[in-house]
């Protein structure tokens, strides 16, 4: 049997009847040439049933346990086919086009290993939930142009990385880096990737025309203790693994003055808690990451200054949340 040319790979846990809404969708695309994998991480909801009687007729995977979305992720793509992962969320959306569109940026620039999509705010068509992701010299990742209009965008660009709610990795190149980093377990992993796909060299284009429809934390809440935990815990082991030693020592102390003033401002929102134990296990974190670090940093071909470059350093689209596009270059 002839491999497809994309794995579409959805983790699902207790998304309800957002899944069977995530195939539907898929099952309506106009380019056929994908398979389905569907990873489960024991959810206690009805939200696989749907599938098994599904259309797409996709691989289920019922895991025994919650890996999290980087592990589950990673035994998905070790069972792939396909020469393209397609990470998909169970609440996105992908519109009839998503596919046709992206296999043709892929054409379009041969020498990228990783593609985002538009993600649109699946409440509230007018706003964007995602035009890229963005790591600031600072050490804040997030989803640039969260809540702009994604009007906007109307030409390709490239992104620091491809938020992984919809985003395109070349197999090959995916396991080579050794895919999601799976103590992060869910929250900032693709960012992680992201940053260590940048430090040999590549990079990610974030493709206008391939949209995809996006609750954003539909399943896990956008403020809840678990989200405000992980996205914190982890963006500081990521900062501290992949950042070039000369940038570290440069920009750790504007690093700790912002998240002190974050942990004030999170306190005010009434999600204090979960923030500042986010950020005490991450820093405490760091004190195993040693090694880590290490091989990271000792495989590096991409220069500081180009690590630096591809940064976003304007504390303006820090507050708003701007997106960060940045020209293709022939």
């Amino acid at each position: 049997m002839a491999s497809p040319r994309v794995s579409v790979i959805i983790v699902n846990f207790n998304s309800g009847a957002r899944l069977a809404k995530c195939l539907d969708h898929l099952a309506a695309q106009v380019v056929a040439d994908f398979e389905t994998i569907i990873i489960d991480n024991a959810s206690t909801d009805d939200s696989l049933e749907a599938t098994r009687v599904h259309s797409l007729a996709p691989m289920i995977v019922e895991a025994k346990e919650n890996l999290g979305f980087a592990k589950a992720n990673n035994r998905a793509a070790d069972l792939a086919r396909g020469e393209w992962l397609a990470f998909l969320n169970p609440d996105a959306y992908a519109e009839p086009d998503w596919l046709e569109n992206m296999l043709a940026a892929i054409r379009a620039n041969p020498d990228a290993d990783a593609f985002g999509s538009k993600q649109i705010d699946a409440l509230n068509p007018e706003k964007a939930d995602g035009l890229g992701d963005v790591c600031h010299a600072l050490g804040l990742v997030y989803r640039g142009g969260f809540g702009a209009s994604p009007d906007g965008v109307t030409r390709d660009g490239l992104c620091f990385s491809p938020c992984a709610a919809a985003a395109f990795y070349r197999r090959e190149t995916y396991l080579a880096l050794g895919g999601f980093d799976e103590s992060f377990f869910c929250y900032g992993e693709d960012v992680d990737l992201g940053f260590r796909l940048r430090l040999q060299g590549g990079h990610c284009v974030q493709v206008a025309d391939a949209i995809v429809r996006h609750e954003g934390s539909g399943v896990t809440g956008r403020y809840s203790d678990f989200s405000v935990y992980h996205g914190n815990r982890n963006r500081i082991w990521l900062y501290y693994k992949n950042l070039p030693l000369t940038l570290l020592i440069f920009l750790s102390p504007l690093h700790l003055v912002v998240n002190s003033a974050m942990v004030l401002r999170a306190f005010a929102a009434g999600y204090g808690g979960a923030y500042w134990r986010g950020l005490w296990d991450g820093y405490l974190g760091t004190a195993t990451l040693g090694p880590t670090r290490r091989d990271i940093q000792k495989a590096r071909k991409a220069s500081i200054w180009s690590i630096a470059k591809a940064l976003t350093w304007s504390p303006f689209k820090m507050l708003r949340r701007g997106e960060d596009l940045r020209a293709i270059e022939p």
